[in-house]
């Protein structure tokens, strides 16, 4: 499953989060910031992917994958 978000504010970063969490991948679109620096949420997201065992990947300018841990074989 993958779920797009697209946070206009620190505060929507709760949403990349959750899903997360619950071991939905997450597409985090920054685009739509406005006067703020995307940089405070990408440091939650990487914090999201060293709590919790996932990997994070740069799609594009202010475009990053956050991706579950992946059960072992």
């Amino acid at each position: 499953m993958l779920k797009t978000l697209r946070p206009r504010s620190y505060s929507d970063v709760i949403q990349v989060g959750h899903y997360f969490c619950h071991d939905i991948t997450v597409v985090m679109d920054l685009n739509d910031l406005t006067d703020l620096d995307p940089t405070p949420l990408v440091d939650f997201a990487a914090g999201l992917i060293v709590a919790r065992d996932g990997a994070m990947e740069k799609l594009a300018p202010k475009v990053f994958m956050l991706k579950p841990r992946q059960p072992r074989s």
